[in-house]
């Protein structure tokens, strides 16, 4: 099930499915911990007339967020029950607090006693030993504890705490959950319970017809009881409704402050780009990771899911957060590059929001000879990317800070890196993570990185450094256009492999060759080998059913429901977005930008009401699969709305329509 919306502060991240319940609470870093596991829910539910209903029974919810604001807009109607809700959530900006504001409206022509519960499934430490909820008679207070981790759960209706309580087990001894107990329309207030533990609050109303009345929800999350209780305290002496509201206007400012010109863009893409950079906020760690999804649902292979920081995905997110005028956030993640960087100077597949390895299905021994399990361009990217950073934040005292450790280290790496016989990169796993040799895409961002490198060392005074990064730069591009290019049929190739001095080469058609080759500038835009791989790539990777899209390369099967000619593989918002940029790279005019414009509205028809957005659709119907959010897909987007506002103010068609680099 795809998350509908994700909420956090940078410490904690919440996620929630279509009927509005959390499946993900992590904590203390995004993507680690995962309190809630994905398995269990926190439901909501409502009692009336001897009725009860949770929101996954019966109800027409409609789930969207704020624009300017990663809050939700969620309603929930029941024609049964004649009841209405709508709900108000957010994590607040400053503290540890998870807060819910909940409207419930009485449709009856009756006056009704109506009851509100919220039910809570924790596996803390994602384990389900030695967990404890109990009853706090003192402070009537709700709290889950295990060790170090302690989440304290309350509330207000009409300035009174929450009406009824129980704590309980589930999915042992027989016990479905103390959720069931709700069902009754009372709780039997069992005031402590350990093991597998779950717990239910109600809050008890009674309403004339057609009146509302709302609901105040929170829970703190914190590293000991005390710590969560004075975080208890400060809701309560703040009110939660003030919470509400001063988040609200710090992510105002925080997402408007630049003030862009969105001159030719119509609302549902400027909405779009605003909630992609929440997206992107809130799966980034403030101790420098970025998540690739915060989805716990998508099991990868070995059944993993997505909550890691890959190198490449997170620099992609850095670089949408440096264009965009991010860079505190930004550079704490080349902080954590600097502090996972190897000894020999490359970057591992992926890593743990705590800096930790990951886990990997690359294998550190290829045809019985030692090979690094590495993607290398996932090295090159973050030396890109840092560059980037450099020409927006203009911080030479950072980059002096990281250039010995991460800078040379890594660009040392990438430049004696390479194949004996054909001077490119040695072969590594390719951007897909799937197979392993010298692809026309690393070999891309190897140039870049290279070129980057050299930049640095100019700025920095070091001539010989500059010097060598930059010729070997050279050199690897003149290998690339005789080694992968295939003259004949206008397209470089996916990779190649050198075995006992002979060329081995993969000729499936990769966009992601395509891709490497002009954003980052390895040719220049007009080169004639650019336009027709571009058209070949149109040609061939676009699907050709009423979905369209384009795929990753000639048939890619993951995810893939089924085999058709048509269907070169499943259309993903990344791809997508790439031809958007190439597009607008290549424009010179107004109605150039037209294709580019289409892809664009394609993204945004294909985002959740609450603007999330996939990792890839179904070609046929168009749902979501795998990863839902996947922050590459926001961080593209993010990059392809700012690279087209870049093209407006140089066709002279806006003025300060990116205000950034002013």
């Amino acid at each position: 099930m795809s998350r509908s919306l994700v909420l956090g502060n940078g410490n904690i991240l919440v996620c929630m499915d279509e009927r509005a319940q959390a499946r993900d609470l992590y904590f203390p870093f995004v993507g680690l911990e995962n309190h809630i596991g994905g398995q269990y829910k926190h439901r909501v539910g409502v009692w009336v007339e001897d009725k009860m209903r949770w929101l996954d029974d019966g109800w027409d919810i409609k789930i969207q967020s704020e624009e300017n604001a990663p809050i939700s807009d969620v309603s929930a109607k029941n024609n049964e029950l004649e009841i209405e809700l709508h709900f108000s959530d957010t994590v607040y900006n400053e503290k540890n607090i998870f807060i819910r504001e909940v409207s419930v409206k009485n449709l009856a022509n009756r006056r009704r006693e109506i009851k509100l519960y919220f039910a809570h499934e924790f596996e803390i430490y994602e384990s389900r030993r030695g967990d404890t909820a109990y009853f706090d008679p003192i402070r009537h207070t709700v709290i889950h504890y295990s060790k170090k981790r302690v989440f304290l759960v309350n509330g207000q209706l009409d300035e009174k705490s929450f009406s009824d309580y129980t704590t309980g087990i589930f999915n042992i001894d027989g016990k479905e959950g103390s959720y069931k107990t709700a069902e009754q329309g009372e709780l039997p207030k069992n005031p402590i319970e350990h093991g597998p533990i779950d717990s239910v609050l109600g809050f008890y109303m009674t309403l004339d017809s057609h009146e509302t009345k709302t609901t105040h929800y929170w829970m703190t999350i914190a590293k000991s009881i005390q710590e969560a209780e004075e975080l208890d305290n400060y809701v309560l002496t703040k009110t939660p409704a003030y919470l509400l509201n001063t988040t609200r206007d710090f992510w105002s400012t925080w997402v408007n402050r630049y003030n862009h010109n969105f001159h030719l863009l119509n609302s549902a893409t400027v909405a779009l780009f605003k909630k992609s950079l929440f997206v992107i906020r809130v799966h980034s760690d403030n101790h420098g990771a970025i998540l690739a999804s915060g989805d716990s649902d998508m099991l990868q292979f070995g059944k993993d899911s997505y909550g890691y920081s890959w190198p490449r995905d997170a620099a992609v997110s850095a670089l949408a957060l440096d264009l965009t005028g991010n860079t505190n956030i930004a550079r704490r993640y080349f902080q954590f590059c600097d502090t996972t960087l190897t000894n020999d100077g490359y970057l591992l597949h992926k890593y743990c929001p705590d800096g930790s390895l990951g886990s990997s299905w690359h294998p550190w021994i290829q045809k019985g000879e030692i090979a690094f399990p590495i993607q290398e361009d996932a090295t090159a990217i973050v030396i890109y990317a840092l560059w980037n950073h450099y020409e927006i934040s203009k911080d030479i005292e950072f980059i002096e800070s990281i250039y010995n450790s991460f800078i040379k280290k890594a660009s040392e790496f990438l430049l004696i890196y390479r194949d004996r016989t054909t001077r490119l990169p040695k072969p590594s796993y390719d951007l897909w993570e799937e197979k392993h040799g010298i692809s026309t895409h690393t070999t891309a961002l190897v140039i870049a990185g290279l070129v980057a490198a050299s930049n640095f060392a100019r700025v920095l005074g070091k001539k010989r450094s500059e010097k060598r990064f930059r010729e070997t730069a050279d050199e690897i591009r003149e290998k690339l256009s005789k080694y992968l290019f295939d003259k004949e049929a206008g397209y470089f190739y996916k990779m190649l492999n050198v075995k006992n001095g002979e060329i081995i080469y993969d000729k499936t058609l990769d966009i992601g060759g395509f891709y490497g080759l002009f954003a980052f500038s390895v040719f220049d835009i007009n080169d004639e080998r650019l336009a027709r791989f571009a058209n070949v790539v149109k040609e061939r990777l676009c699907c050709k059913t009423s979905i369209s899209g384009f795929g990753r390369y000639e048939g890619d099967v993951y995810f893939r429901q089924k085999k058709d000619q048509n269907v070169p593989g499943n259309p993903w918002v990344i791809t997508t977005l790439w031809m958007a940029q190439y597009y607008i790279a290549k424009a010179k005019t107004e109605i150039d930008l037209q294709e580019a414009q289409e892809l664009i509205d394609w993204t945004v028809d294909r985002a959740l009401e609450s603007g999330i957005l996939a990792e890839q659709f179904d070609p046929y119907n168009g749902k979501p699969l795998s990863a839902t959010p996947l922050t590459w897909s926001h961080a593209e987007f993010v990059i392809t709305i700012v690279r087209y506002l870049d093209k407006l103010e140089n066709l002279g068609l806006c003025h300060d329509c990116n205000p950034v680099n002013r």
